[in-house]
Order: structure tokens, then sequence, then C-alpha cells
């Protein structure tokens, strides 16, 4: 071996594996929640066209309309623990890590959270 040549710390490798993989974990999650997110908009906006400007019918206790907002609130909640999850990971790991990375997927987790608030409050405004 050239003694040129830095020695590969095998602890810090595998601090950055771990880090790496709660990062793509939290990215699956954010992935998921987005899916469903825009899922449930879909389906609300396509049934309010359907319905066009006539008043809402209700036909059961299981509208569109609801379906939507269970939909959005499922989607936020988990995308809420998976951070949650995430953000308690990265605090044990960042002490044994040399210089640990910013955590993008934990700021992509804060802006799919800021549109499915905005989701969930434009479906609970209009009727």
């Amino acid at each position: 071996m050239d003694s040129a040549t830095p020695k590969l710390d095998t602890t810090q490798l595998a601090l950055n594996r771990t880090w790496l993989a709660n990062e793509r974990t939290l990215m699956a999650w954010v992935r998921t929640a987005a899916s469903q997110i825009s899922f449930a908009f879909t389906i609300y906006k396509f049934f309010q066209y359907e319905n066009g400007h006539q008043p809402s019918v209700q036909k059961g206790l299981f509208t569109p309309r609801y379906f939507a907002l269970m939909l959005v609130s499922i989607g936020l909640i988990s995308l809420f623990l998976a951070t949650v999850q995430h953000r308690k990971e990265i605090h044990r790991l960042t002490p044994q890590m040399a210089g640990p990375p910013r955590s993008l997927a934990g700021l992509m987790s804060w802006l799919i959270s800021i549109f499915g608030i905005l989701v969930l409050l434009s479906a609970i405004v209009r009727q």
C-alpha cells in the first residue's frame, strides 16, 4: 500500500452508511406521503369537477371529500412520525460522526409537510 494513500476509517464509513440508510428511509416515507396527498387531492378535485357548481349532496358518510381529508391526514401523520424517528436516529449518530452532513431528506420532509397542510386546509375550507 502506498504511504500517500490515506487509511480508510471503517467506523466512519459504517456511520456514513447508517446515515445514508436513514436518509433513504425518510425519503421513502416522503415519497409515500407525497403520493397519498397527491392522490387525495386528485380524488377531491375530480369529484368536485364532476359535481360542478351544484350544492354537494351527501350520499352516506364516506364522501370523496372525507376520503381526501382522511388520506391527507394519514399521509401527514405518517410523515410526521417518520420525521420524528429520523431525527432521533440522527441525534443518536451525530456525536459519533466527524462533521455530520446536513439532512436533505429532513428538508424535503418539511416541504412536503407544508404542501400537505395546504392541501388539507384547502379541502377543509372549500366545501
